[in-house]
């Protein structure tokens, strides 16, 4: 990275960057409050995370910090619950299978059942109190982040998984998942270049790829405990081909994209002068979470 990296418009551009992401938190657990709809519990859930990456990474370690990342963490993982279910539903009702044993069907009764539960819970907790004392732990942490010196693409490559060190079990895949979130929300907030619409764009395509392949898995899982193993469920079996298939893509999806990612960051960037360092767009608001 050139040393202009840190110059006034660049660092104020950053600054920019990393407000959106507090004011959209705030913005968005107002919507929440009001109305836990897919789409409100989807977006909480992915600029939950983009506020996490950004704090751990870069907010000073105190007791405004951790406390806030406690509390995000609490709700993060209840609206991660009724999200996974929303997906469950949507994938399972998608599903054409035969169902002589009515699995499926039964399932699908359950899971609607369950996530009017989990969206309940999810509704009792983030009450008007709740998200007071979020909104004000997020507008304290923001005010003591020093973004000077700051290269957010540098942090986002270091965080990467290094996939030379351990196999990719299907236990390894789901915590690279969440590293390589991390990652990426963190180079969203770089200025525009093409090294990182290429961490950006390779990045998404192998979380697409791992994220169906998680949804699936966790669904075989909730079949398992009500149904048994594929021997006594054909709804198990067929859930559990899908999984191995979406795994392999998921795999090759991720070397891919961490070998697409390592040749751009050698590689030298082209110079066009029509190129402004300081002109990003805004960072993508509906990614998956």
């Amino acid at each position: 990275m050139s040393n202009g990296f840190h110059t006034p418009a660049v660092v104020s551009l950053f600054e920019k960057q990393s407000r959106l992401v507090f004011q959209r938190m705030a913005r968005q657990v107002g919507k929440l409050l009001k109305s836990a709809s897919a789409d409100n519990v989807h977006k909480f859930r992915t600029h939950s995370r983009r506020v996490e990456a950004l704090v751990s990474e870069l907010a000073p370690q105190n007791g405004n910090q951790k406390k806030l990342l406690k509390l995000l963490s609490k709700l993060r993982k209840k609206a991660g619950r009724v999200r996974d279910l929303d997906v469950q539903i949507a994938f399972l009702k998608q599903l054409k299978v035969p169902d002589r044993q009515r699995h499926r069907a039964q399932l699908l009764e359950w899971l609607d059942s369950e996530q009017s539960r989990r969206k309940k819970k999810l509704e009792k907790t983030l009450d008007a109190k709740t998200v007071d004392a979020l909104r004000k732990r997020l507008r304290r942490v923001q005010s003591e982040i020093k973004l000077d010196r700051i290269d957010p693409l540098k942090i986002a490559h270091t965080r990467l998984p290094n996939l030379g060190t351990i196999p990719l079990s299907e236990k390894v895949l789901h915590t690279y998942r969440v590293e390589a979130k991390k990652a990426r929300y963190l180079a969203e907030l770089a200025p525009e270049s093409l090294e990182r619409l290429q961490f950006l764009e390779e990045l998404k395509k192998a979380q697409d790829a791992i994220g169906e392949w998680h949804d699936v898995m966790k669904l075989k899982d909730r079949a398992e405990q009500w149904f048994g193993g594929v021997s006594d469920s054909s709804l198990v079996s067929v859930l559990q081909n899908i999984g191995r298939a979406k795994f392999r893509r998921a795999t090759s999806a991720l070397v891919t994209a961490i070998t697409m990612i390592s040749k751009a960051q050698k590689a030298p960037e082209p110079i066009s002068p029509r190129k402004s360092p300081a002109s990003a767009p805004e960072m993508q608001q509906d990614a998956v979470a």
